[in-house]
């Protein structure tokens, strides 16, 4: 699972860089919006906006916030249409991206995605090109330093964890998705301190990128990334050390 949780790693510390920047709050808000639009405006009752709140709040969103775009998804605050979308495309070295895409103007975002990708040594691809070389997976991120791999394994392999891996300073918890939600509840109420959680698309396999041709795939990916209507992005690369 290295390349998995290296990947992660590297998500983890870019999102944390986001979060600075602001950037993490327009993306949030757009799926707290979706989410209310689609399942409507109580977290109770919708458990893929109750997932995306408790993710607002990790990322320190004012309630406020908060609670404005979910009355955009129901309609009692105008509010922007999005349309949801799974882009597929290939980068430099042979890497595939899987991109969940959120945008009010379909026609502009696959004309921007795919210029970024064929400036950069990539290429859009048809639905389905790369689609089977992911899962689905619930992805929890906890800090090395501060807890032990043993004690989390014990923990969350018992609520139901899959497996678990740890890469540079990081533990990396990964679930089905239906687990998820159950698995970091008991991490919380054991007291340990959640970095990051997402429910992501995990590489069945990876590609191995030296160090020496990474420097083409890691910003075509930073570039996609940044795209305000890529909502998250997944790829098999696998970073090798130098």
């Amino acid at each position: 699972m290295s390349g998995h949780s290296k990947w992660h790693s590297i998500k983890h510390k870019k999102a944390a860089a986001d979060a600075k920047r602001g950037k993490v709050f327009t993306k949030i808000i757009r799926e707290i919006t979706v989410a209310a639009k689609i399942g409507g405006g109580d977290i109770n009752a919708n458990p893929r906006l109750r997932l995306i709140v408790q993710k607002a709040k990790e990322a320190n969103m004012p309630a406020d916030n908060i609670d404005r775009a979910i009355k955009k998804g129901t309609g009692e605050l105008e509010g922007v249409s999005y349309e949801e979308l799974l882009y597929e495309g290939y980068g430099p070295e042979g890497v595939a991206f899987i991109m969940d895409i959120l945008t009010d103007n379909k026609n502009r975002t696959v004309a921007e995605i795919r210029k970024i990708l064929s400036k950069h040594g990539g290429n859009l691809g048809e639905s389905g090109s790369v689609g089977w070389m992911f899962e689905k997976k619930g992805v929890i991120m906890l800090s090395a330093d501060k807890h032990s791999e043993d004690e989390i394994m014990e923990i969350a392999i018992d609520a139901g964890a899959s497996d678990i891996a740890t890469e540079d300073d990081m533990i990396v918890v990964y679930t089905s998705p239906e687990d998820f939600e159950a698995v970091k509840s008991v991490l919380l109420e054991k007291g340990k301190e959640i970095d990051s959680s997402e429910v992501s698309r995990i590489p069945n396999n990876t590609v191995p990128v030296s160090a020496d041709k990474s420097e083409k795939a890691v910003q075509l990916m930073e570039l996609l990334e940044d795209h305000d209507d890529v909502q998250t992005l997944a790829t098999n690369m696998e970073l090798e050390e130098s």
